[in-house]
């Protein structure tokens, strides 16, 4: 009996030393920032606390999201291509439910039962679950809400764009399952709001065990909302114009390893005029409107350095994997130079829609490539990935790994961190699609991981495939495609499908393969929806 006793010991403290060796995991997400915007990725805007992390953990240069907010996050939070978790195209919005007319599985617009997220599996598996920021992924009904799909506590935004300073209406925020009265629009501000709760989760935790953090940013997302204290740092800064900046953001990248000497920075975008033909008085609001855009993302990176100065103090830092990625290349709506709306209306506490930074500007965050958010050129979905993992991610020194990679596969390197096991049936015996992505641990620890033989997207009527160095690039109703040599033309510059027919033949019957086996919508999408 006694022998008994101390094997049931044993074996508890055996469980409680594995619970303990097993890592906290915290995502950060912004939204709508550009591929070379924090200085790790070549920007000039002072982002300490983020290089931090990449000068001691692991960059991605080839690493993809989804061209668009909401498929980002059902594809980062599922481990499924977008349109298996049935937001192919966006989520419902404060406006309705404006996706059931489709009637097609992928297009519902909220998450399905098919699927279970990251916070779901988790916490079956032993893991606290908190969320502080952005939901969007599914609206109306609480049922789609973060509480009901795995997280133990949700601060932050069930819609998606809202104010920094005065949440309200029906963009308000939300504690758990309750919307907030509008908070004091004087001292407010989403960003320090998102961490305040973040923080808040992890200190108020009684217990060891690990726990699993989804921290995802509205900034720098439209509209332009930034503190003045933050704004004054930047004013001025960027009167170069936007020629000057691509050019020394390109330079650095180059610099750092992150791109080839041979390439050669995109064109600027047919809509946008060399900045010598802006006049004074378009140079000194656009300098302003870049200038708020850059305190945006200079407060996120404080912000993360307040998390991890707090990680540091609860003693979990050195065990914590922390990724960071953006949802989607730089945003250039409302497709102008100069963002469309008032300049009158920047940091107008009322929602006051998409007032922007411009087409310009975002032509330069998604430094040296094409295009924007939406669309699947490198532009619209290149993001940063910082891995920072003190226990896990050792010898690698800032190391960039270049190898294409995209968000399907961090579900299964999460599980596979987390020794969590992926369930076949979940939702009262609901079927799940099963994971198609490939874990990143090996490449975590220095060793080479098999890379995908095709990788595939689908967003609003744009179409993209690719397979080693060859990528194709359609809208859906249009019979040609357009091919690129990634190795040798990461900007998308010179189409080379006239000269390679098979090339262009094969992708395609790929793609189409894989869209009509993962409830891809064969018509053309609706451009006209509510963000």
């Amino acid at each position: 009996m006694k022998h008994g006793w101390i094997l049931l010991i044993c074996g508890m403290l055996s469980a409680c030393n594995a619970e303990e060796e097993r890592p906290n995991i915290v995502v950060v997400m912004v939204d709508d920032m550009g591929y070379s915007d924090i200085g790790c990725y070549g920007g000039e805007i002072p982002t300490p606390n983020i290089d931090a992390l990449a000068a001691d953990g692991l960059r991605f240069s080839q690493f993809y999201n989804t061209a668009r907010c909401c498929p980002t996050r059902a594809s980062l939070l599922t481990g499924l291509f977008p349109h298996q978790t049935g937001i192919g195209q966006m989520t419902n919005s404060p406006k309705g439910d404006q996706y059931k007319s489709w009637g097609t599985e992928g297009y519902i617009g909220y998450l399905n039962r098919r699927c279970v997220t990251l916070a779901e599996v988790l916490k079956q598996s032993g893991y606290h679950t908190y969320m502080a920021g952005k939901w969007h992924l599914g609206y109306h009904q609480q049922d789609r809400w973060p509480l009901q799909r795995g997280f133990e506590k949700f601060y932050g935004s069930i819609a998606g764009a809202t104010s920094y300073f005065w949440p309200h209406g029906n963009r308000p925020v939300t504690l758990m399952n309750e919307h907030l009265p509008p908070p004091d629009s004087t001292t407010y501000y989403t960003t320090d709001a998102f961490t305040d709760y973040a923080m808040r989760f992890v200190e108020e935790q009684e217990d060891d065990r690990p726990f699993f953090l989804y921290l995802a940013y509205t900034a720098p997302h439209w509209p332009l909302h930034a503190k003045e204290a933050d704004i004054d740092k930047f004013v001025g800064k960027y009167a170069v114009g936007w020629d000057a900046v691509r050019k020394a953001r390109l330079k650095r990248q180059i610099e750092m390893g992150l791109h080839q000497n041979e390439w050669m920075l995109s064109e600027r975008d047919q809509r946008v005029r060399p900045w010598s033909e802006v006049s004074d008085s378009q140079r000194v609001q656009s300098d302003y409107r870049m200038a708020v855009y850059a305190a945006q993302i200079f407060c996120v990176d404080y912000n993360i350095g307040r998390l991890v100065d707090k990680l540091k103090a609860e003693g979990k830092f050195e065990n914590t994997l922390l990724l960071f990625l953006s949802d989607n290349g730089g945003c250039a709506e409302m497709y102008d130079e100069f963002g469309t709306k008032p300049h009158s209306w920047i940091n107008k506490a009322t929602f006051s829609g998409a007032v922007s930074y411009g087409i310009g500007w975002a032509n330069a965050s998604n430094t040296p490539f094409k295009e924007y958010k939406v669309k699947l050129y490198e532009g619209g979905i290149s993001t940063p990935l910082i891995a920072h993992w003190p226990r896990g991610i050792t010898g690698q020194n800032g190391r960039i790994l270049h190898q294409p990679s995209y968000l399907i596969d961090l579900a299964p390197t999460i599980y596979e961190i987390a020794e969590a096991k992926y369930p076949e049936r979940f939702h009262e015996g609901q079927s799940i699609h099963a994971l198609p992505g490939i874990s990143l641990l090996k490449a975590f620890r220095g060793a080479k991981i098999e890379p995908h033989e095709f990788m595939y997207w689908e967003h609003q009527n744009n179409c993209a495939v690719r397979s080693g160095k060859w990528k194709a690039v359609k809208k859906l109703d249009d019979e040609n495609w357009e091919l690129y040599d990634i190795e040798n033309d990461r900007i998308e510059s010179e189409n080379l499908a006239p000269d390679q027919p098979e090339i262009v033949k094969q992708l395609s019957e790929k793609w189409y393969s894989w869209a009509n086996s993962h409830f891809v919508l064969p018509k053309k999408i609706d451009t006209n929806v509510s963000k």
